[in-house]
């Protein structure tokens, strides 16, 4: 098992700034790859952003592209989203979630592929 802990989630006013952290904990070994997905109220939980546990690859929603970053510390076990110039469409629940295998290698975008998932922190962006 992987338990994850997101942070870092709040109120913006549009066009401002937040960095999400999330936490692994348990059989980390066990990771392939880390992603962030969100749900707004009414709507399917959508991909945001994914990294291999390596560093070396990875995926964006056009819809964030080049306006969020995902990153990882190994060291700390955790991966962070940090999203720049928001919009009020980025009004959401954010989850991070951990993939095992290279699944991941063809569908890094799909709820499916990932096995733990986070609770999830509020993402507020005023307009």
């Amino acid at each position: 098992q992987v338990q994850l802990v997101e942070s870092g989630g709040g109120l913006v006013q549009a066009g401002g700034s937040l960095s999400l952290s999330c936490t692994a904990s348990g059989r980390t070994f066990s990771m392939y790859a880390m992603g962030w997905f969100r749900q707004a109220p009414g709507k399917e939980r959508e991909f945001v952003a994914a990294i291999t546990w390596s560093g070396a690859r990875t995926s964006y929603a056009d819809s964030v592209k080049d306006r969020f970053t995902i990153s990882l510390d190994n060291a700390k076990n955790t991966a962070y989203l940090q999203m720049n110039s928001l919009k009020p469409e980025d009004t959401a629940v954010y989850y991070c979630a951990v993939n095992r295998d290279r699944r991941w290698d063809r569908y890094s975008a799909t709820r499916t592929t990932y096995d733990y998932w986070g609770q999830g922190t509020q993402v507020t962006v005023s307009s």
